[in-house]
């Protein structure tokens, strides 16, 4: 039984209405950051790196994304 060394799986939230959901993706070195994109601005917010399937994976559990998500370059 594992209790104090073990992560909280928590859901957290963003306003669709203001966000969007992104992929920022580095054509040189082919690094990954995923975060949202302000609707009104354009602007990117990086929330974490994405190194492989699996970050994305949780990236998307996280913020219960199911959609497609953009990929800037």
């Amino acid at each position: 039984m594992k209790l104090f060394g073990q992560k909280r799986k928590e859901t957290k939230t963003y306003d669709p209405a203001l966000l969007t959901p992104a992929i920022r993706s580095s054509i040189c070195t082919g690094e990954k950051a995923a975060g949202f994109t302000e609707k009104a601005t354009g602007r990117f917010r990086e929330v974490m790196l994405i190194r492989d399937e699996r970050d994305l994976a949780e990236f998307r559990r996280r913020y219960g994304i199911e959609e497609e998500i953009e990929t800037i370059y």
